[in-house]
């Protein structure tokens, strides 16, 4: 194994577990992950610049908007392997039951969905589907913007469900290689970062209605952030459940802070 650099190998191990793409990754160790969790919206910006190019694609070839929000959804799924729907289904199964932690946590570990799973996705998938579907109503490009920017935020939000005072719920799995890896300062550094970001590539299209990106940004972590204090509370720390479950949570709450914000000049 080369020694090469951490961030170079905390962004492979980003790629490597939430995408697709085939990546090497040789170190799993926890300083790793925590670069990994920093590295994640940069992960979001390729598979959002994706998914945005296939909805955009789509639009200009005249399928309308509501064909182009499915086809922009869709694709991080299929690039994620529905990894983070799976996590927010199991989620949804675990608050629903009502059981103690440990029950609860058994039960998002089986491999079926129940009944609060099923109906979280389904809510969820229409509320994006649906935002997306007005954005892109309004421009190819203002929808491309809105898919990237909540891909973004979904990752900006990992990073803060594995800040240093978060446990594992579990003493193994994903969530116990992640959790408390990242300490508050960068967590709010990155997402800063990346929202300066966004709010530069809206100025050049939408003047100063651009800071709705970067607001919605924020209110999607800020949404997220509250899903994670639950689940924390609830089943004493996070797993790699919990880390899907956030980042669709705070995707949907980006979306719909865009729908909702006021309307651009």
């Amino acid at each position: 194994m080369r020694p090469g650099l951490p961030p170079l190998h905390g962004l492979r191990f980003a790629f490597g577990t939430l995408s697709v793409l085939r990546v090497r990754v040789d170190r799993w160790d926890r300083p790793t992950a925590g670069a990994a969790m920093l590295w994640a919206p940069l992960v979001g910006l390729v598979l959002g610049a994706t998914a945005a190019a296939c909805g955009a694609a789509v639009s200009l070839l005249g399928g309308g908007p509501l064909t182009a929000a499915v086809a922009a959804v869709a694709v991080p799924a299929w690039l994620t392997r529905g990894l983070h729907l799976d996590g927010l289904a199991d989620v949804a199964d675990g608050l629903g039951s009502g059981k103690p932690a440990e029950d609860a946590l058994r039960i998002m570990k089986q491999s079926d969905i129940g009944p609060f799973g099923v109906v979280t996705l389904v809510l969820v998938l229409l509320g994006q589907v649906a935002a997306l579907a007005q954005a892109y109503g309004t421009g190819a490009w203002r929808g491309a913007l809105a898919v990237v920017t909540a891909a973004v935020a979904a990752r900006c939000a990992l990073a803060w469900g594995c800040r240093r005072p978060v446990p594992p719920a579990r003493p193994s799995g994903l969530g116990a290689a992640v959790a408390g890896t990242v300490n508050t300062p960068a967590a709010a550094a990155v997402t800063t970062g990346w929202a300066l970001l966004l709010l530069g590539a809206a100025a050049f299209t939408h003047g100063p209605a651009a800071a709705r990106y970067p607001v919605a940004l924020l209110l999607g972590v800020g949404c997220g952030l509250l899903l994670l204090r639950r689940c924390v509370r609830r089943f004493g720390g996070i797993t790699g459940d919990v880390l899907g479950a956030l980042a669709e949570t705070t995707a949907t709450a980006t979306l719909l802070a865009l729908t909702l914000l006021p309307p651009t000049a």
